[in-house]
């Protein structure tokens, strides 16, 4: 058996991953909004209300369930409170949105983008961001959240009348995509400037589950291209729950250094892919999870690692980007607790996994140990750049300048026509 590594801070951890490399353990990103809100004995509109509860919660789910990152994504609706619209609170769940804001296509005509600093609902996460990066000094990534300008005008004009838009109003259309890419630009640097070290770029849309890759390839993904490259920090585009492997070289060209990914899909072919061009994160069931038993928890960590963490360029988290708020914390803490076990790298137990697992198939061990070699040496050659930018982000003091470095220079592998 390899010995362990020696421990990381979790901005190593993930700068490392990010890198395509093997950090010391898994890094665990566990994404939990509402729960901060049960944490603290609040309301969830109370919650919500306050940047500092906010801050103490996250705070205080990272310490119960040691995942390495800070959250500060609210809830979706909070963007389109900035163009006037509203938010719809309930005791259970993540407040919708209310009506469209937007309900003549003309009007279109006469929009323009709300300033963050005119919005109340962008000033909280604003301060939540500061509150956060003030108590963690840069050892732990501070994650926040944008909307897709692509996938936004499903809450701004709901969605029918968006589908109409994209495909009989493209003058409108286009005026709509260069004022929320403008919004969201702004929006996400906002979020740097305030500390966070990364952004999770929301674009369900893009996804292949909800529209056709050509129809895609026409919009969110040029507006994914435009706006990633604006924004002042790493990226991580996130599909909540859609399918990518359609449209995966074409999301590995966006720019983004991460890549949200569902658990309808195949993570082994994700993984083989993605492979040294964009990190991987998820891709655990948000839904099931609600009924998990800490046994079931701990097999379902064990295979995303089984499929996806050897090699590195992985991250393990649910699939959708928010924890659902009637998942238990005794899940939580068995998902914290299979990865500190079964994530810490060396993964020697994969190696044995695999083998038995050939072995109950009929194939001969030297052949799967050839295999493994062959692609461990596949891996080793596409990630030689990566490992040379983590090496310089592993003796950092985790400030946020090397993650972009790593971020940058995978970014620039990814071009794919």
């Amino acid at each position: 058996m390899s010995q362990t590594r020696p421990a990381m801070t979790s901005m190593q951890r993930v700068l490392t991953a990010v890198g395509h490399q093997e950090p010391d353990r898994v890094p665990l990103l566990l994404l939990p909004t509402l729960h901060g809100a049960r944490e603290l004995g609040v309301p969830i509109d109370t919650y919500f209300s306050d940047p500092a509860l906010v801050a103490q919660g996250q705070l205080r789910m990272r310490q119960r369930y040691r995942h390495d990152c800070l959250y500060t994504f609210y809830y979706a609706s909070i963007e389109t409170e900035a163009w006037g619209g509203e938010s719809i609170f309930r005791d259970d769940g993540p407040p919708n949105a209310g009506a469209p804001l937007i309900s003549d296509l003309e009007a279109i005509q006469r929009l323009s983008p709300p300033r963050i600093e005119d919005a109340p609902g962008l000033r909280r996460v604003l301060e939540t961001t500061r509150l956060l990066a003030a108590e963690t000094g840069g050892e732990v990534p501070i994650i926040g959240v944008a909307i897709a300008p692509f996938s936004l005008p499903v809450m701004q004009l709901g969605f029918e009348a968006y589908l109409d838009l994209m495909h009989d109003r493209r003058d409108l259309f286009d005026r709509l995509m260069r004022l929320n890419e403008a919004f969201c630009v702004a929006w996400a640097n906002a979020q740097v400037a305030a500390g966070a070290h990364a952004i999770c770029y929301f674009d369900p849309l893009s996804s292949s589950s909800m529209v056709p890759p050509e129809l895609f390839l026409e919009t969110g993904h040029p507006i994914a291209q435009r706006v990633i490259q604006q924004i002042k920090a790493p990226v991580a585009l996130h599909l909540a729950s859609g399918e990518g492997l359609p449209i995966i070289d074409h999301l590995a060209s966006t720019g983004a250094a991460l890549l949200g990914v569902s658990c309808h899909e195949d993570l082994g072919q994700l993984k083989q892919a993605s492979r040294g061009r964009i990190a991987l994160f998820g891709h655990l069931n948000g839904i099931e999870m609600r009924h998990w038993s800490a046994e079931q928890a701990e097999q379902q960590v064990k295979a995303a690692l089984a499929a996806a963490a050897p090699g590195g360029g992985f991250a393990l988290a649910d699939n959708h980007g928010e924890i659902p708020w009637q998942v238990p914390e005794e899940v939580l803490l068995a998902i914290a607790e299979a990865n500190e076990r079964w994530g810490r790298y060396p993964l020697d137990w994969c190696d044995e996994a695999a083998r038995a697992e050939a072995l109950r198939a009929g194939v001969p061990e030297s052949d799967t140990a050839a295999e493994t070699a062959s692609a461990a040496d596949t891996a080793g050659a596409a990630d030689t750049d990566a490992a040379a930018d983590t090496a310089g982000a592993a003796n950092t003091d985790g400030d946020a300048g090397p993650l972009a470095v790593s971020a940058a220079r995978s970014a620039a592998r990814t071009d794919v026509p």
